[in-house]
């Protein structure tokens, strides 16, 4: 019975104790999870532009493009990419002023517009993506809340490429360590000169006028962010594709008119003419991306959407 006693003392010591270790695990890790999570030290990574690759069945093809400038959704990506390596080396900071393309080098520098508010912020390109449909530029999750769309998700944008690879770059294959300065220019203001007038004798003097409001508010804004003029209405389409051949054009515009409103519009090159195929304009985002899955799955693997 004393030796039965003991063990169940020793037994109850033990649980005891074990309660308590658990006890303890569980607030530390509490306190790990509310203390902020370090941001990873950058590495700069090298000057890469890469091979194709295929990713779900679509080709891209990496290329040097100093004159890049397109149209089309951002997004933003943060966890579980924090703190991992990117596709040139650099090290992904969730917090830092980067983002991630297909087939521009790494690092490249681009500004990127947000067309429905016009926020404008320079971004060092140091990884590959996204590969969602539809999308031609993942941006980090501050450039994300720089250019207002963190809370939305995604943006009607413009992309386009600043600066160039400098001949040491292309020679070293070296890092860069800051992206150029580049001046762009602010959203124009109008000029209105204010005078002062005396009342009338014998007319009723109305209330002064509300000041016009813009077509978005953007607020007091960090720095970093530019505002541009963008257009008042922005319109979305999904391209099928664009042909030096009015026929091949046109036989494209055929087999996808089930799809809804389809016409041909046509633009210079070079001085000759390139017949692209658009569907839309599309109402929304949403709307885009179904749109331009059908008609990736009719065989247009090429196909895109584009903010015009």
């Amino acid at each position: 019975m004393q030796f039965r006693g003991m063990r169940v003392a020793w037994l109850l010591g033990a649980c005891l104790a074990f309660a308590g270790c658990a006890q303890t695990q569980l607030a530390s890790h509490a306190i790990k999870r509310s203390q902020p999570e370090p941001a990873p030290a950058p590495t700069g990574g090298t000057y890469k532009v890469g091979t194709p690759y295929v990713i779900n069945g679509v080709r891209y093809e990496p290329k040097e493009d100093p004159a890049y400038n397109s149209t089309g959704i951002a997004s933003w990506y943060g966890h579980p990419f924090h703190g991992q390596r990117t596709a040139n080396g650099d090290v992904y900071d969730m917090n830092a002023m980067t983002a991630a393309h297909k087939t521009l080098p790494m690092p490249s520098f681009v500004r990127v517009t947000n067309l429905e508010n016009g926020r404008s912020v320079i971004l060092t390109v140091n990884d590959r993506g996204p590969f969602v449909q539809g999308r031609i530029i993942d941006v980090s999750h501050r450039a994300a809340q720089l250019l207002g769309f963190a809370e939305k998700g995604t943006a009607l944008t413009r992309v386009e490429v600043v600066g160039a690879p400098t001949e040491n770059m292309i020679a070293t294959r070296g890092a860069v360590q800051n992206p150029p300065l580049v001046q762009v220019a602010a959203a124009p203001r109008p000029v209105v000169a204010v005078e002062n007038l005396g009342p009338v004798q014998g007319v009723q003097v109305a209330a002064p006028f509300a000041a016009v409001a813009p077509r978005f508010n953007v607020g007091a804004v960090p720095p970093e962010v530019t505002v541009v003029g963008v257009p008042a209405a922005n319109r979305i389409f999904v391209q099928a594709g664009a042909f030096a051949s009015y026929e091949s054009a046109n036989s494209v515009r055929t087999s996808l008119a089930s799809l809804g409103p389809v016409a041909i519009t046509t633009v210079d090159v070079a001085g000759r003419p390139l017949y692209r195929v658009r569907l839309g304009p599309v109402d929304s985002v949403p709307r885009a991306e179904t749109t331009l899955a059908m008609v990736i799955a009719r065989g247009h693997t090429e196909a895109r959407i584009i903010v015009d």
